[in-house]
């Protein structure tokens, strides 16, 4: 389903304008804090009204200021998952999950509950008041809820900030399932490149209010002047592969794609299944010769495509492998001391043990 968002506000000192569309199933809106990622998604909400614009969902025009329309937030038919949950403290789970579907008319209802208690797992928290759950299991709750409304389209406002990072990983598992199993378009809201990197199939880059870029994950992260906005430390590519196998004596699985293979600890998928790999640009070595005798199994030969000219004693490096893209970290006195250029053949290194749980997610 298409959404368009092209709209202007001024709030307070800072202004908003922001134009971008896409028909992508998870779509992220991506930059620093207070870059105007929120500020959009409450526009979308009906939360607040932009002084000028047009929010188009599915053929649905739910604001142009130039005909006059704006969409009232109960009949816009979006669902909003909110950073803490805010669930109705005084409503036990069943409580909060039949408002979400009480707010939508019969009619229109086409996510069956069921479906949605046996995904997330809620069946057994019915009865729970949210004071006596975790944070991610508020999390779920707050997902069940925006689906019952039967939504269009699903915001999430950074719904993974305030978790821990093994709620966090639960609750990425999660959203890969909704992805997959409803097929809502969702715009995530995210600061964090790990969450962007392994959910979105399109990133709308803001900065200072506006869009800065827009495009795959692997485009908009693999830019190197995009950098300051991106954040250098966790810069990387990402590579789209196949699970191969999976080797239970050493506990690897091995993903193939058009550049090579990468050996990582265990995933657990089906052989043929597909997997998202972000590798960071800081695992990754480079050598001019295959090495020998060496402890990472990851050896992938490519060509230098760009070479970072920012000042400092780090430079980045952008490869490529077989059509997939790669990021290297480097000292500026290894590009000149092994003359790194465009158009260099060379090998790229990438440690097995850098590619964690947190690295692959499901495309």
């Amino acid at each position: 389903m298409m959404f368009s968002v092209d709209i202007s506000q001024r709030l307070g000192e800072f202004q908003l304008d922001v134009a971008f569309e896409s028909a992508a199933a998870v779509t992220a809106l991506f930059g620093r804090s207070g870059a105007g990622k929120t500020s959009v998604i409450n526009a979308i909400a009906g939360i607040t009204r932009p002084e000028r614009g047009r929010i188009e969902i599915g053929g649905q025009v739910l604001m142009d200021s130039a005909s006059r329309i704006f969409a009232k937030p109960e009949s816009r038919r979006i669902g909003y998952v909110f950073q803490d949950g805010m669930l109705f403290p005084h409503l036990d789970v069943r409580g909060n999950l039949e408002y979400g579907q009480r707010r939508t008319p019969q009619d229109a209802h086409y996510v069956d509950p069921a479906k949605v208690l046996a995904l997330l797992g809620l069946a057994r928290l019915m009865d729970r008041k949210p004071a006596h759950l975790s944070g991610g299991e508020r999390q779920r709750v707050a997902i069940g809820r925006a689906l019952l409304a039967s939504p269009k389209l699903l915001l999430l406002d950074e719904p993974l900030a305030s978790l821990d990072s093994m709620r966090k990983s639960e609750i990425l598992n999660y959203i890969e399932l909704l992805r997959d199993e409803f097929r809502i378009p969702i715009l995530l809201v995210s600061h964090a490149v790990e969450e962007v990197t392994r959910l979105a199939d399109q990133v709308v880059l803001l900065s200072e209010g506006r869009v800065a870029a827009q495009g795959s994950p692997a485009e908009v992260m693999g830019r190197l002047d995009l950098g300051p906005l991106t954040g250098r430390y966790e810069r990387g590519a990402i590579i789209e592969a196949l699970v191969a196998d999976h080797d239970t004596l050493y506990d690897l699985s091995r993903l193939v794609f058009a550049g090579g293979e990468l050996l990582v600890p265990h995933i657990d998928a089906l052989i043929g299944e597909r997997v998202r790999v972000r590798i960071r640009a800081r695992d990754v070595s480079l050598a001019l010769s295959r090495p020998a005798d060496v402890s990472v199994t990851n050896i992938l030969e490519a060509e230098v495509a760009e070479v970072s000219s920012e000042p400092g004693p780090v430079t980045d490096v952008r490869l490529t492998a077989g059509g997939s893209m790669l990021l290297a970290r480097v000292t500026r006195q290894s590009v000149d001391r092994l003359g790194i250029r465009p158009g260099l053949r060379i090998f790229a290194l990438v440690k097995a043990i850098s590619l964690d749980r947190h690295s692959v997610g499901f495309a």
